[in-house]
């Protein structure tokens, strides 16, 4: 964000000291404004404003159910050993429409408790956006382990609370990363014994018949496809899920 800002003042005013912004018609850049209090303020606020867009996808993977779901599919993906089927595409959309269905609930609440008032004027930014992230906060905190909270909480050296609620939101956050990294690998590995099984069971199959020179995961392919659809494998790891985010 900062070399951003850097580079948008420098292109200011490398426009105002050539003079290319009078030749440009339409585009009026008054680096003057900037030295004036309110409207350096102003200037500044909008600014942080637009470089503050590009952080917001990282921020909602970040403080969703996403992380879970998409490492979740990967490792199915891997464990099936089926290449780039489904593709990264169907994988992403699939992820992104389970997540928006989880957090429905919870983005309903942020838009009563703080858009809402907000846009009728109950509310000031601060106190809306407060309230956004505290109905956020809690989420993850429904989620997060204790032992990753402390983690954080220590090395942070914030002063000790009984009421976790107190937490500040930016140690809340990657408290609930690392959680949620570790319960989807928790998932990731129970899908991935029964398709070990079948490859160990192929794999001394062709042993035993001496077949050294064709590839056990090209026949066991097939295989592990067949056991995922006759168990109605999709239906099960959605279930699944759903389960481990209510």
């Amino acid at each position: 964000m900062v070399l951003r800002l850097a580079g948008i003042f420098f292109l200011i005013f490398l426009l105002n000291s050539t003079g290319l912004y009078a030749q440009a018609p339409g585009l009026n850049l008054d680096v003057e404004s900037f030295l004036q209090p309110g409207g350096f303020s102003q200037s500044i606020t909008l600014l942080l404003s637009l470089a503050s867009i590009s952080l917001i996808p990282f921020f909602l993977v970040s403080t969703t159910c996403f992380l879970r779901i998409i490492i979740v599919l990967s490792i199915l993906r891997m464990s099936l050993a089926t290449q780039q089927s489904p593709p990264n595409s169907v994988m992403v959309s699939l992820a992104m429409f389970l997540t928006i269905f989880v957090m429905t609930p919870t983005w309903n609440d942020i838009n009563e408790t703080a858009v809402g008032p907000y846009r009728s004027g109950n509310l000031t930014q601060m106190e809306a956006i407060n309230s956004g992230a505290d109905i956020f906060k809690k989420f993850m905190l429904k989620f997060t382990r204790e032992k990753d909270l402390i983690l954080f909480l220590e090395f942070s050296k914030v002063p000790y609370t009984q009421n976790i609620e107190e937490v500040p939101i930016y140690i809340v956050i990657p408290a609930f990363i690392i959680s949620e990294l570790k319960t989807a690998f928790q998932i990731g590995f129970l899908m991935f014994i029964p398709f070990l099984v079948i490859d160990l069971i192929i794999s001394n199959i062709l042993l035993s018949l001496g077949m050294f020179m064709l590839s056990p995961a090209m026949i066991s392919l097939p295989f592990k496809i067949l056991l995922f659809v006759l168990t109605d494998g999709w239906n099960l790891i959605v279930k699944g899920l759903l389960l481990s985010m209510q």
